[in-house]
């Protein structure tokens, strides 16, 4: 009864694939098959054929997030239970056992989903909240001091989720926080801060100053469990919410107001590692023509089509816009003039070749490109201006070729 109602809830409550399991052999042989990857389990302690916890013990060896849902309970069983590293534990007896069953499970899947950074110039206390944090399925990262945090954040726009001590080696969790609401935004990361001190000033201070969180030391594992959740949960919604608004309705890829917003801040990380950086315009040919030849439909089918290219060979490590109309933008990380020109060429060359078939034939498609080196701090306004000034002189110039600093030193020498 209890497997019936909660394969049924689970798959209504989250779209979920579930497969159900009497047995210790039947769970062996599903995930021997190997025909599935199994993201969590929910799993009772006494099965026909495995009265002491051996499927427990089994899918703990496979890697797979366990929660146990049993009938047979005591502290002792629970602490037992807990200590195995399992995301949580739920009597069926309780009350709403089923619902705090999906919850757990919601529980588990967006945690998976989430990377932390977790910051904290003690050893021991940072083993034992990495423990924590793994244990309920978290990515983490560890940071002994604020310094490498930041440093680490700089590297990698992989993180959600920010914990951190209030005091660390180098500076406070206030300094922290300031620094990463100024380098990546009021609602990029969510930051929570644990504290052991009487003084609830602190939380008020933390929360003030645009933290998200703030967790009393000493803890209940299970409030700590579920404050940290509940931010990574609405800091995923956010992140969602931020995905549908930075794209661009026609083709896809990010719009013009995310190409501004985050921009400038990926032109701070690339100067402050000490690196000059470039931008790019990229401007399809002759659309206006092919718009009024052929129809707005075709011309729509044509932007899709190069926003397309575009994505797979500018990938995630640049990025790449729609600015409007027929122009493109992408903002190198960290590449000079010379390398992106290379880059940009690779482009041009790449759509020259590709044909795009509408109504039965095969149209070519060309672009000119401005391209413009970023090697110090001006309004994100300035850098887009150079390059459209080159973009400019590269459709002045016949079209379907790049324009930069570089090439014009080079046509002047020859």
């Amino acid at each position: 009864m209890f497997a019936t109602v909660l394969k049924h809830g689970l798959e209504a409550a989250h779209g979920l694939d579930v497969t159900h399991c009497a047995s210790l052999a039947a769970l062996r042989s599903v995930v021997e098959a190997g025909g599935d990857e199994f993201a969590v389990a929910v799993l009772d302690l006494n099965l026909p054929d495995a009265p002491n916890c051996e499927a427990l013990d089994y899918v703990i060896s496979q890697n797979i997030a366990a929660i146990v849902f049993t009938g047979s309970f005591n502290n002792r069983t629970r602490e037992d239970i807990l200590s195995r590293n399992v995301v949580d534990c739920v009597i069926k007896s309780q009350p709403d056992s089923i619902s705090h069953v999906i919850s757990v499970v919601d529980r588990a899947l967006t945690n998976v989903r989430t990377n932390v950074l977790l910051v904290d110039s003690d050893e021991t206390s940072r083993a034992a909240l990495l423990g924590l944090l793994r244990q309920q399925q978290f990515h983490v990262t560890a940071a002994g001091g604020g310094a490498e945090a930041l440093h680490l954040l700089d590297a990698s726009d992989s993180f959600d989720l920010v914990i951190t001590d209030v005091t660390l080696a180098d500076m406070s969790a206030y300094t922290l926080l300031a620094e990463i609401r100024q380098r990546h935004g009021e609602d990029a990361l969510s930051v929570i801060a644990l504290a052991e001190t009487a003084d609830r000033q602190h939380a008020a201070r933390f929360l003030q100053s645009g933290g998200t969180e703030f967790i009393q030391k000493p803890f209940l594992v299970e409030e700590f469990n579920s404050r940290v959740f509940q931010v990574a949960s609405i800091q995923k919604r956010i992140q969602a919410l931020h995905g549908i608004a930075a794209r661009d309705y026609l083709t896809d890829i990010y719009n013009r107001r995310y190409f501004f917003q985050y921009g400038p801040r990926l032109v701070e990380q690339c100067l402050r590692r000490g690196e000059t950086t470039s931008i790019a315009i990229l401007d399809i040919d002759h659309f206006k023509r092919l718009n009024d030849t052929y129809g707005h439909e075709v011309g729509d089918l044509v932007l899709k089509a190069v926003a397309t290219r575009l994505r797979v060979l500018v990938g995630d490590e640049h990025l790449l816009a729609r600015l409007g109309g027929e122009e493109f933008g992408v903002l190198f990380n960290g590449l000079d003039v010379a390398a992106a020109n290379d880059f940009c060429e690779t482009l041009r060359l790449d759509l020259a070749r590709a044909k795009v078939t509408a109504d039965d034939e095969q149209l070519s498609v060309t672009v000119s490109i401005g391209l413009a080196t970023i090697e110090s701090l001006e309004s994100f306004e300035n850098y887009l201006n150079a390059a459209d000034q080159f973009l400019y002189m590269a459709k002045y110039d016949g079209r379907n070729r790049i324009v930069s600093e570089l090439t014009l030193l080079k046509s002047m020498a020859s």
